[in-house]
């Protein structure tokens, strides 16, 4: 084995050039991957983030339209208990339609009251209020930035809002939120959870319950599992991938297609490198007929080439690494919106680098298989005799 090995190092060190060549094939094959891997994977991180990352990913509200969940914070309780390590950031929010009316206009909104701290977690609210501040007495609001523009509302300002069963009431604005969605920043009225149960009279009752994940993709599993938790049939449990069927389709053919692109580049390396090592064979002829005279067996000899193949994938596993991080980093760094911000931010998995490499290393061993097996069919004495 240790003799094998030696003369598989002694081989490449000769032929610096080639074995550079080879080398250098492989790190770009796995840079391709790194850097392509990455990018998809920033990509959809960056979608589920901007799609979901700032929104409810399960949400359980009643079957009948108009009812209420009466007593939220049991509800709670037993949504949590149905798994604990995925559940966070439960709210309990209550909503409802309304007009909203000033001196010269109206328009239809929809005001939503919850627990601030509690709404917190989902929609990071304080870092959404771009001017003014969070409407914490009774009868305060803020509203979309986009909403006080058409309509002209200023910060200080009293609008009227009236319900469809015609209960009007008075609120103060105290701040503008943006939630970098153009349809809610002109449609949501955010208040307090006291000042949307007393102004839509549901008592203590809310309309649904909102929750976060940890893992946004386990959603239709946790979302099992809470319904039949709760077991109540006045309910229904939704979850964001029923109502993101087209993102998820887009995300699914990002990564196929990212996975059929990386897969004909370790086939183009597997086929570079076997052609080389191929080439070498006849070059090294001599030298191996010399060994197998020795007394050197097919097995050892064979051995001395699925080494060559093992060490080079070894070397340009870490370069492509190398090559395929300072890849990402480039195109995360230089590659920007308009504001300056990354196009697709920089990602590194570093599981999925293993795999890479690991990926790169099993192709380029078993690529030395086709000369490893061409080298066990030389005859030493016909290759010592026509030199």
């Amino acid at each position: 084995m240790k003799l094998a090995f030696d003369i598989a190092l002694r081989f490449l060190k000769s032929s610096k050039g080639q074995t550079a060549l080879i080398v250098l094939g492989i790190a770009i094959g796995v840079s391709v991957q790194i850097f392509i891997g990455s990018l998809i994977t920033g990509l959809q991180k960056s979608l589920v983030d901007k799609t979901v990352g700032s929104a409810p990913q399960i949400t359980v509200s009643p079957k009948e339209d108009g009812d209420f969940i009466l007593d939220p914070q049991a509800e709670i309780k037993t949504i949590k208990a149905a798994n604990p390590e995925e559940i966070i950031n439960l709210v309990a929010v209550t909503q409802g339609p309304a007009i909203l009316k000033t001196s010269d206009q109206s328009t239809t909104i929809i005001l939503r009251g919850f627990n601030w701290d509690a709404a917190q977690g989902i929609y990071k609210i304080t870092e959404r209020v771009v001017k003014g501040e969070l409407g914490t007495n009774e009868n305060e609001v803020i509203i979309g930035k986009d909403l006080s523009e058409n309509l002209n509302i200023k910060i200080g300002d009293t609008i009227e809002m009236i319900t469809p069963v015609g209960k009007t009431g008075e609120f103060l604005v105290t701040g503008f939120f943006d939630l970098q969605v153009k349809s809610l920043n002109e449609s949501w009225i955010l208040a307090n959870e006291a000042t949307a149960q007393t102004f839509l009279e549901t008592g203590e009752g809310v309309s649904q319950i909102e929750m976060q994940l940890n893992d946004v993709f386990v959603a239709e599993e946790v979302a099992m599992a809470v319904e039949k938790r709760l077991n109540d049939d006045s309910l229904v449990v939704t979850n964001w991938k029923e109502e993101n069927a087209a993102l998820l389709s887009g995300l699914s053919g990002q990564t196929a297609s990212s996975l059929m692109i990386q897969v004909f580049v370790m086939i183009s390396v597997v086929l570079g490198i076997a052609s080389v090592l191929a080439i070498s064979v006849v070059q090294k002829s001599r030298q191996i007929g010399i060994l197998k005279a020795m007394g050197m067996h097919n097995p050892k000899a064979s051995l001395v080439f699925l080494f060559q193949g093992f060490l080079l994938g070894i070397l340009g596993a870490f370069v492509g690494i190398g090559l395929g991080i300072g890849l990402s980093w480039s195109f995360a760094t230089f590659v920007t919106n308009p504001d300056g911000s990354s196009l697709v931010p920089f990602y590194i998995d570093w599981y999925f680098i293993g795999i890479s490499a690991g990926i790169a290393i099993t192709a380029s061993t078993l690529a030395a298989l086709i000369p490893a097996i061409r080298v066990s069919q030389l005859d030493p004495m016909e290759v010592i005799k026509n030199g």
